[in-house]
């Protein structure tokens, strides 16, 4: 037979070398008749499965996505008579390479996430392992309960993975690890058996070694391993608690009921696959309260956890001065620095929780003082309310996204010694040593994590394709094992082991204890099939490197500007795989994503599709690619990305660089042309209007429209008005009374121009009461429209026109504002990756703000007043921020604006994009898609509101969606505010 590591593939980061297709052409095949049939063996998918969230990369064979335990074992069963290997894979988060592998990725995370019973009475749930860890917590809130480990990446970490990692967080001083919460497993064996995993009776135990076949074989051979193993197993494991390295015989040698489903927590799915799991709940504390403590150092900080831990608290977490900065340079985070005082060096959070408010109030004051008392810092914030809260959970739980974002081209925070821990006690001193380590290689690290259980998450920067790196960062790996061995620590304390850390595993545990290791292995599988060279019998860590196998890629031009290192391929490469893309509950980023449960339709799966394309030898053809198109096509350009991802991945930038070189290869098609003219057509349609609103109330028509262009006949077309902006704005004359701030420019867009005048007007007549004088700007394009379609040059020469019209036609440092924030942003960020260089660019950029900002301080000052009897006291504003809007600069000054009218509740949804996203949800093949995002949240949410309740959007594409899913008319903000005007003189129109 040939061996598992001639017939698995090959390794590799930038494609991977060729798949071997006549193993890969059986394998897909076999599958088939095992009715296992969402599968995936082309190049790409491949590619995309080589990578998780570490420095690692192996090309695997092929990827399947079961649907269920059977199709698991189907799985295992051709994998067996194939010696192919076995990957099982969650969310792709894991940081020292323990999801990839050279044979097929198990990607249970697609299918295989149902939450199957929730039993409060017992505290219990049973899961399948894709669920996500946020989920299974959203479930058991409503009966007081929670998951207990708290992992950072909860918004995207399965259950399972969870599992393979013996996973841990901020919360394991009071909760422990994933093995503490395990109650059974329901596994697949490598000999494609299914059993369950729990706790045994001596009777049961006997009964199960007696038993032919795999199973019995694993029950005698550990008996036999412990027997001949005891004083090893008694004396060769760290002393501290919180590990996740090695296999847990210590734990079985210990437990009567020898639990076989605890023993494989933290086994990387190398003993077995996991397909469900029954696991505890913990009750889930009514309140939180924090105290963050400023410092002048990391050592200082440091130094202040005894004093926190001698308060019982729930968790003491660390943040650096990295991150913190990294904090203020982002969107998402930026209000974090509004509750700082001063310009701390470190942070450390200490957690309290509990169900008594008032006595965890007592403990937060208590240890301020403490604090005080022993001069441990020099500032202590407490946040005692969710609100106070928001800002310091949200960065910290972002701290490993914040800090890869650090790096800069394949210099990057590398994940090789970032999970040592060693007992709080020694923390300072061990530290020290650490900073020293670091200093003599001449390495730079950023720190944070659980000080309170001793874990530091230091990642030093590290270029891995620079010759000599890989050695250097071997060297410091090194150093700091024997560092961790001399505290009695652990070098793995809740990442796990995975390709980073198993070679070591020899040195640590000593070579009886290791050998015992190996023979569980050989015990559970005997062929080596799951998931070879994780724990045991590992590759040098410095093997399948991601970066030095890259090849250096060839030129690409580009029609935009990518002004990072490496171009357009070190935009896309910019991605570490961390998975924040993948998260389902929060945000905007990725709504196809969350559609699908496709990794190709995360931002993250695009990256790496791009990667692959820019690697090739010719990157222009590649990026005319099929497949690469079709990876890429459910992106809706939304933006979210760029300000949800920490590594700030813009795909809609790489979106419409990569569509214009498909357009070069196969054309221009003409629904693209129509789309990219809107602005045109808009003109046309007001100009014939009504006779342009005939396709709406004839189906035929539309029908027709379908069949010739592909524009979806299910969504009613924009209704032109003949009365426009630009006409109203000419003939109602120069407006009566002074302007005594000036002059501004408002854009007159496609939207408020033609399809919706009426918000222009509200917006013109409030800025004009408000004082200014209104120059509308209606000659020019901004281009968004083409962009978005990949005419990239259209798009150029609309924008430059629009560029020069701005620049030229008003007074220096003249405002610009208007009311559809996709139009207004892409002059504030699109336009200078459009014409680099151009000093007419950043001079408009400068002066775009907002129409809502204005009207605030236009409100604060005392220029425009709103009246409390034109606005029922308490009643509710709904309002959905247009996602490039929150891209860009956020929706505080929506919020804020709508804030100032007197009486209303004002509640902002986190409900991600709508779905429409300009032309997308349009085009026929897109319909379903786009009214499956906008079903996610959006829609449930407003439709769970009073008929009383207004909704406000921002965007366009917004108030179509809104109407069409929810039947609910969606308000522009500034016509409630027009709506809200003190009765007198009205705003004129």
């Amino acid at each position: 037979m040939t061996s598992t590591t001639e017939k698995s593939g090959t390794s590799g980061a930038g494609g991977g070398g060729e798949a071997p297709a006549g193993l890969a052409a059986e394998a897909e095949e076999l599958l088939r008749r095992e009715g296992v049939t969402d599968t995936r063996f082309d190049d790409y998918s491949r590619h995309l499965f080589s990578r998780d969230a570490s420095m690692y990369a192996i090309t695997p064979l092929g990827v399947v996505f079961p649907r269920d335990a059977d199709e698991v074992a189907a799985v295992a069963s051709v994998a067996g008579r194939l010696g192919v290997t076995l990957t099982p894979r969650g969310a792709g988060t894991s940081l020292a390479g323990q999801t990839v592998g050279a044979g097929l990725v198990v990607d249970m995370s697609r299918h295989m996430r149902a939450i199957l019973s929730l039993d409060p009475e017992a505290r219990t749930a049973r899961v399948q392992p894709g669920v996500v860890q946020d989920e299974l917590n959203a479930a058991a809130a409503p009966h007081g309960l929670m998951f207990g480990p708290d992992t950072s990446t909860s918004n995207r970490a399965t259950v399972g993975g969870m599992i393979g990692n013996n996973s841990a967080g901020s919360g394991s001083l009071r909760y422990g690890m994933t093995i503490d919460h395990v109650r059974a497993l329901d596994v697949v064996l490598a000999d494609a058996a299914r059993t369950t995993l729990r706790p045994y009776s001596e009777a049961e135990r006997a009964d199960l070694a007696a038993r032919p076949g795999l199973e019995g074989d694993i029950h005698r051979g550990l008996a036999r391993i412990l027997s001949e193993n005891a004083e090893a197993v008694a004396t060769g494991y760290p002393d501290f608690w919180r590990r996740a390295c090695g296999y847990r015989l210590d734990r079985l040698a210990q437990d009567p009921a020898f639990d076989l489903a605890k023993f494989v927590v933290g086994s990387e799915g190398t003993l077995v696959l996991a397909t469900g799991a029954e696991v505890d709940l913990v009750p889930k504390p009514a309140r939180t309260v924090i105290a963050v403590g400023h410092f002048t150092g990391v050592p200082a900080a440091i130094a202040a956890t005894q004093d926190a831990l001698a308060h019982d608290p729930a968790a003491v977490e660390l943040m650096d001065r990295t991150i913190l900065d990294l904090s203020r340079q982002r969107i998402e985070y930026a209000s974090l620095g509004d509750i700082l005082q001063g310009d701390p060096e470190a942070l450390l959070f200490v957690s309290f929780t509990g169900d008594d408010e008032a006595e965890l109030v007592d403990r937060l004051h208590r240890l301020t003082r403490t604090w005080k008392a022993s001069g441990h810092g020099y500032h202590t914030l407490e946040a005692v309310t969710p609100q106070q809260q928001a800002a310091l959970l949200k960065v910290r739980k972002s701290s490993l996204g914040l800090l890869m974002a650090a790096g800069s081209g394949t210099r990057r925070p590398l994940a090789f010694v970032e999970d040592t821990a060693v007992d709080p006690v020694h923390l300072v001193e061990y530290t020290t040593r650490f900073k020293e380590i670091l200093d003599r290689h001449g390495m730079e690290a950023g720190f944070y994590g659980h000080c309170s259980v001793g874990c530091l998450h230091i990642r030093p920067f590290v270029d891995l394709a620079v010759p000599g790196e890989a050695e250097r960062m071997r060297a410091v790996a090194e150093e700091v094992k024997d560092l961790v061995t001399e505290y009695g620590g652990v070098n793995s304390s809740e990442h796990g082991d995975g390709l980073a850390r198993s070679e070591f595993n020899r040195q640590i545990f000593g070579p009886e204890l290791y050998a015992a290791m190996q023979e569980v292995k050989r015990v559970f599988d005997p062929a080596g099939l799951l998931n070879p060279g994780k724990i045991v019998d590992a590759p040098p860590m410095t093997d399948h490197l991601r970066d030095p196998a890259l090849p250096e890629a060839a030129p690409v031009r580009t029609r935009l500007a990518f002004e990072v290192v490496g171009g357009m391929r070190g935009a896309a490469d910019r991605c570490m795989n961390i998975g924040l893309c993948r998260k389902s509950t929060t945000g905007a980023m990725c709504p196809s994503y969350i559609a699908t449960r496709d990794e190709e339709h995360a931002t993250r799966g695009r990256a790496n599709a791009l990667v692959k394309a820019l690697s090739e030898p010719d990157p222009t053809a590649a990026l005319g690619d099929e497949r690469l198109h079709e990876v890429l096509d459910l992106c809706l350009m939304c933006k979210a990305c760029k300000s949800e991802c920490p590594l700030g991945v813009d795909m809609a930038k790489l979106k419409s660089e990569t569509q214009s070189h498909y357009h070069d290869a196969h054309g221009v098609p003409l629904r693209t042309r129509i789309f990219g003219a809107v602005r045109t057509l808009y003109r046309l349609g007001s100009a014939t209007a009504p006779l342009s609103g005939l396709p709406n109330r004839w189906p035929v028509l539309r029908r027709l429209m379908e069949r010739a262009t592909g524009i979806t006949a299910r969504r009613p077309l924009p209704s032109f008005e003949r009365q426009n902006l630009v006409r109203w704005f000419r003939r109602r004359g120069a407006p009566a009374g002074e302007a005594p701030l000036g002059e501004l420019t408002f854009l007159a867009d496609s939207f408020s121009t033609f399809t919706e005048p009426g918000i222009g007007r509200a917006a013109i007549g409030l800025l004009e009461r408000a004082g200014w004088r209104v120059r509308l700007e209606s000659r020019g394009c901004c281009g968004r429209s083409s962009l978005s379609k990949g005419l990239v040059d259209d798009a150029k020469a609309k924008v430059g026109g629009l560029v020069g019209l701005l620049s030229e036609g008003a007074a220096a440092g003249t405002p610009i504002v208007g009311c559809e924030p996709s139009c207004v942003l892409t002059l504030k960020d699109e336009a200078a990756s459009m014409l680099p260089g151009d000093p007419r660019v950043a001079d408009v950029a400068g002066r775009v703000r907002q129409v809502e900002e204005l009207l605030t301080e236009a409100l604060d000052a005392g220029r425009l007043t709103l009246s409390a009897d034109s606005w029922p006291a308490g009643r509710r504003i709904l309002f959905h921020g247009h996602c490039h809007q929150k891209a860009e600069v956020g929706t505080g000054a929506t919020m804020a604006l709508l804030r100032r009218i007197p009486g209303a509740e004002v509640v902002e949804l986190d409900a991600g994009c709508c779905g429409v996203a300009g032309s997308f949800g349009f085009e026929a093949e897109h319909y379903e898609m786009s009214m499956k995002v906008g079903s996610d949240r959006l829609f449930p949410a407003i439709e769970a509101e009073e008929e009383d309740t207004v909704v406000a959007a921002t965007g366009v594409s917004c108030r179509q969606q809104i109407g069409h899913g929810t039947e609910r008319r969606a308000w522009h903000p500034v016509e409630l505010v027009a709506a809200a005007l003190e009765p007198g003189r009205p705003a004129r129109r």
